[in-house]
């Protein structure tokens, strides 16, 4: 029988799904199809009102077990955070780039099934709904201006930038393509010629009537700022203390790097390592770079399954997909739907005109990305069974989620995987990124004088970026743009791979012989998403 607690959850998900059906699309939940989800004010307030509701009816339940205390306190943490940006007018100025609005409609079309014509009649249903999406999304930023709630002047004319190269016909035409000729055709171009105008017409309004009057501030200051970390870490930590671990991290990453670069050349330095395995360690064409991107997926889907994971069989394969002509810069994940019916996937930028594609750097990205990492965590969520409540199964913490990624990085490296020339070169380079990611985050959104007491400015974050950080030049400029606009997202990959491996640490302390690797990965992966906050006590109730 069904906890009080667990059907709670199950109705949010549905509830809030039917809200937005684009979002819950994107998040593989299982829900009856809907072209278009409302972006208007009137949209953000059905929404929080849903939050407000449900924490109510939340507070008068009792749990009956363990499985329902970790509901229950997943379910209250969430909504408390989503609440909280809610409530200061975060929805009515959602302008960021590269993952923001336009690119999540453009990416809601790719990510729906097409496989016969019915489900083809959804896509063109989804594409003729965009235009009516961004008029709604309009309508909640200029509420905002209205009411003083302003995105920053920067984020307007990057994203104004991406939609203009969405809206030159080749976004949604090559999916029309691949229908080929039949009775939804003209339904398909219809479709996506609106939803190309409406990216053109989304570019001029963000260009010519927004960013005219956006904030010319890049910075959340601290208010806004605590809210957004909250959400992405489900903890409130000490800013100044985690901006001053930033630090010492990217130094003692920095150490690493300079002598495995001797372990690629002697005596080179790392920008000597990082040419010579630029000129000797790649692959030439698109079809070669997902071949080595593929069989390096499932390379480690077999060395882990059995050994340090038990990998449930519908996980056993992620398909690599190429984002060709994308602009965000790094790759990324969308998870299995909760009916398994689409596969887990990697996403890989791949911008126009390029051809060649070094491998050495990507390894570490494969299993960041694929197994052990997102794949295989989110995953498991999927097939939990009944320990997991729907939202549970469903819902995501940046920092439990992105910090399980990094760990998955670190764990490669402790079962010695980066062994071919440069790899683990490429492992500390992207850590090192990461670390430069918790100093500019927070720097720049706080205001927070570096260590030579210079200020933060989007050139200064460029400059740290490719130089400590070890970012590729033509990643530079888009992931700085991308932390200006997504407050705290950035600081989620290092901050919750510390605690993750000071959960692991303290469990080992903690068992002493009795600690079992497999055994702990298998509790940490049926936990489901926690808030930073909570992660060690669960871990420890269950490990």
């Amino acid at each position: 029988m069904t906890s009080a607690i667990f059907s709670l959850c199950d109705e949010y998900v549905s509830r809030s799904a039917a809200l937005d059906p684009v979002a819950a699309g994107a998040s593989g939940i299982a829900v009856e199809f809907a072209a278009a989800s409302d972006y208007s004010p009137d949209g953000h307030a059905a929404r929080a009102a849903l939050i407000t509701e449900t924490l109510g009816r939340l507070a008068s339940l009792e749990p009956s077990g363990e499985a329902d205390v970790q509901a229950a306190a997943h379910l209250r943490e969430r909504l408390e955070a989503e609440l909280a940006w809610h409530e200061i007018g975060e929805p009515l100025c959602a302008v960021q780039a590269p993952f923001g609005m336009i690119i999540g409609l453009r990416d809601s079309v790719d990510l729906l099934p097409h496989d016969n014509d019915d489900e083809w009649r959804d896509v063109a249903a989804r594409l003729a709904a965009i235009p009516g999406m961004l008029d709604g999304w309009r309508a909640s930023l200029e509420a905002g201006l209205a009411g003083g709630t302003r995105a920053a002047r920067r984020q307007a004319l990057e994203s104004a930038i991406q939609a203009d190269l969405l809206s030159r016909g080749a976004t949604h035409d090559a999916l029309v393509e691949r229908y080929g000729d039949g009775p939804v055709l003209a339904e398909l171009k219809r479709g996506a010629e609106a939803a190309h105008t409406a990216y053109a017409e989304a570019a001029r309004y963000l260009r010519e009537d927004y960013a005219p009057r956006a904030a010319e501030r890049d910075a959340t200051g601290a208010e806004r700022y605590a809210v957004a970390a909250r959400l992405s870490l489900g903890d409130d930590i000490d800013m100044l203390d985690a901006y001053e671990w930033g630090w010492a991290e990217l130094a003692r990453i920095e150490a690493e790097l300079a002598v495995e670069a001797g372990r690629v050349r002697p005596g080179a330095s790392v920008e000597e390592a990082t040419e010579l395995l630029n000129e000797t360690h790649y692959v030439d064409g698109v079809d070669a770079y997902r071949d080595w991107l593929q069989e390096r997926h499932d390379r480690a889907v077999e060395q882990l399954h059995g050994t340090h994971f038990d990998i449930a069989e519908p996980l056993r394969r992620v398909d690599v997909t190429l984002a060709l002509g994308s602009t965000s810069g790094a790759a990324y994940y969308t998870s299995p739907s909760e009916d398994m019916s689409r596969p887990g996937r990697t996403w890989w930028p791949v911008g126009a005109g390029r051809d060649r594609f070094e491998t050495w750097p990507e390894l570490t990205t494969v299993f960041h990305e694929g197994v052990p990492g997102h794949h295989l965590q989110l995953g498991a969520t999927r097939v939990a069974g009944d320990g997991l409540s729907r939202f549970g199964k469903t819902s995501w913490v940046s920092g439990h989620g992105e910090g399980w990624a990094l760990y998955a990085e670190r764990l490669a490296d402790e079962l010695g995987w980066f062994t071919e020339p440069g790899t683990r070169l490429g492992m500390l380079a992207g850590s090192a990124l990461r670390a430069a990611r918790v100093v500019i985050d927070i720097g720049v959104h706080l205001d927070l004088p570096l260590p030579d007491g210079s200020r933060w400015t989007f050139d200064k974050a460029c400059e740290v970026l490719r130089d400590r950080g070890r970012c590729e030049p033509h990643r530079v400029h888009a992931e700085v743009v991308r932390y200006f606009g997504w407050p705290a997202q950035a600081i989620s990959y290092k901050l919750g791979e510390r605690a993750w491996l000071a959960a692991r640490e303290e469990a080992r302390r903690r068992l002493g012989p009795r600690f079992d690797l497999r055994s702990w990965h298998t509790a940490a992966l049926g936990l489901g998403p926690v808030g930073l906050a909570g992660l060690a006590e669960a871990l420890r109730r269950i490990a």
